[in-house]
């Protein structure tokens, strides 16, 4: 493959204030971030919101509203909107994206996961806001639950607001899932597949995971497009194993706040650019936000709500 799909993750719903000074908070930061991310070379952006005044992950769809409209004031990116949203958020809340906006593309996490952030406890000593101590250490005992119902409902608002789903998997089993609903009638090839590897709880980052992921892929569904991304330490090595395997790939600071060993990244375009690089030097051209829409099939700018 001669092109591919850069994606930057904004700001996510994982990582708090007190982990790093360069984590986008407020809708200017986070939509400013993103248009740099756009500058880099990143095609597409995942978005997610916070609360402008403590960073505590939001589904507010008005600071989506801020940030979505600066951005598309700014430049053509395809803006990937977050379903899954912030730990302990409703379905209801998680989902408000696709009727308020119609967006291009949103992410659709495919199955129940243990999402362990607990372990960050000790490695961070002091916090800012009382909030990152509980949202930290309620991950100990919290389920990401993603059932085979909430699959099909969410299946059915991504098809009546014409949004392709950027398919989040986490472990191999929710690749059953996705073809299973495939089966069903509630999603159509092909596919967009995102490997999300290095979670406590989901597929250890791994060459070998994500060639056995891909297989799996293969052998399941057949027909995709796919992605992979990784956490913390593990980005650049999992990202550059997916160019060399014919995928695309994506990085920011919500899955890794570093830009090498021991230092942090100052922006997600500081690490949009070390993919560039790494993907030229092996002759691969990042796709323009126009290349990625036509490479996922998507309905085009023209076609949002915002």
């Amino acid at each position: 493959m001669d092109k591919a799909i850069i994606t930057a993750a904004i700001t996510g719903g994982i990582h708090t204030p007190s982990m790093t000074p360069y984590l986008p908070i407020t809708p200017q930061q986070i939509a400013d971030e993103t248009v740099r991310a756009w500058d880099a070379g990143a095609a597409v952006a995942h978005i997610h919101v916070r609360n402008p005044e403590t960073g505590q992950p939001a589904s507010s769809m008005e600071l989506f509203r801020e940030v979505v409209t600066e951005v598309k004031s700014r430049c053509d990116m395809v803006l990937c909107l977050t379903t899954g949203g912030g730990l302990g958020m409703t379905t209801d809340q998680r989902v408000a994206v696709l009727p308020e906006f119609e967006p291009e593309l949103g992410s659709f996490n495919f199955g129940s996961v243990n999402v362990g952030l607990f372990q960050l406890l000790k490695k961070y000593k002091e916090f800012q806001y009382e909030w990152e101590t509980d949202y930290l250490t309620m991950t100990e005992d919290f389920v990401f639950t993603n059932t085979f119902k909430t699959l099909r409902e969410f299946c059915v608002k991504f098809k009546q607001y014409n949004t392709k789903p950027e398919i989040e998997i986490y472990d191999v089993a929710m690749i059953n899932n996705a073809a299973f609903m495939i089966e069903q009638g509630y999603l159509e090839k092909p596919v967009y597949l995102q490997f999300v590897m290095g979670l406590m709880g989901g597929i250890p980052a791994t060459m070998d995971n994500l060639m056995y992921l891909h297989r799996t892929a293969k052998e399941k569904i057949g027909d995709f497009v796919w992605s992979a991304c990784a956490a913390g330490r593990h980005q650049m090595r999992m990202c550059t194993t997916a160019l060399l395997m014919g995928g695309n790939a994506r990085v920011g600071l919500e899955d890794s706040l570093y830009i090498g060993k021991g230092k942090l990244a100052e922006s997600n375009a500081q690490q949009v650019e070390q993919i560039v690089k790494i993907a030229r030097n092996l002759s691969i051209e990042p796709a323009s936000s126009g290349e990625a829409r036509k490479i996922l099939g998507l309905k085009g700018l023209d076609k949002v709500r915002y």
